[in-house]
């Protein structure tokens, strides 16, 4: 983790959190739980400025939460056909996201799919340009292994939380399965020849994932 300080130097100096995005920030905290999980203002305007660079076309999400991300990405989509599909199993969650996705400017181009990832995604035709993995960590190895084959030649896979808390180097006594599945896919996706991978120790670590062209 950044110290506080240096933090709030990087915050100063970069693109401000939109409006909409810091009154979502601000909702996250107020009204669910687990509020760290939101992406927050640094990750959400590398995000933004990642699909930017990509242009893609679709863009694919695991794990919606609270819907921060969803939105900074789709903020960052160029083609006027292009969109975000994301994917939450929290059926709690949906009134809070379709509630701030009416409140975006961008929100018209998420599509919120509400059920577990590995039934939905089936449902959701063509190839991706570009993914976002946050979901169960226990699965990141699961989730891979099914998102790889629907990215396109050249697209790419973030996936968030890759370092977790520092565990992924001391992880204590008890290895759990959370602990468990970050490393395993780790070791997959380093091991992996089909793909380029940098982690990125911004936040939780961002593991950024490029699938070679055939």
């Amino acid at each position: 983790m950044m110290e506080e300080k240096l933090e709030q130097y990087v915050l100063s100096h970069i693109d401000a959190e939109p409006e909409n995005l810091q009154r979502l920030d601000r909702d996250t905290h107020l009204r669910l739980l687990y509020s760290r999980m939101c992406s927050g203002h640094l990750q959400g305007r590398l995000l933004k400025m990642l699909v930017r660079m990509i242009n893609p076309r679709m863009v694919l999400e695991l794990g919606t939460y609270s819907g921060y991300s969803a939105l900074c990405m789709a903020e960052g989509l160029l083609r006027p056909e292009a969109c975000v599909h994301t994917i939450e199993i929290e059926d709690e969650l949906e009134d809070f996201l379709r509630e701030h996705f009416a409140q975006s400017p961008h929100g018209d181009r998420v599509h919120l799919h509400i059920g577990d990832a590995v039934k939905v995604l089936g449902e959701v035709e063509g190839d991706f340009d570009l993914a976002f993995i946050d979901a169960n960590k226990r699965d990141y190895v699961e989730y891979y292994d099914m998102v790889l084959p629907r990215i396109a030649p050249g697209g790419f896979i973030i996936a968030d939380n890759t370092l977790w808390d520092g565990k992924v180097v001391d992880w204590g006594k008890q290895l759990d399965a959370q602990t468990a599945g970050i490393l395993a896919f780790n070791d997959r996706v380093a091991a992996d020849p089909r793909v380029e991978v940098v982690i990125i120790p911004l936040r939780d670590g961002l593991t950024l994932i490029h699938k070679l062209a055939q």
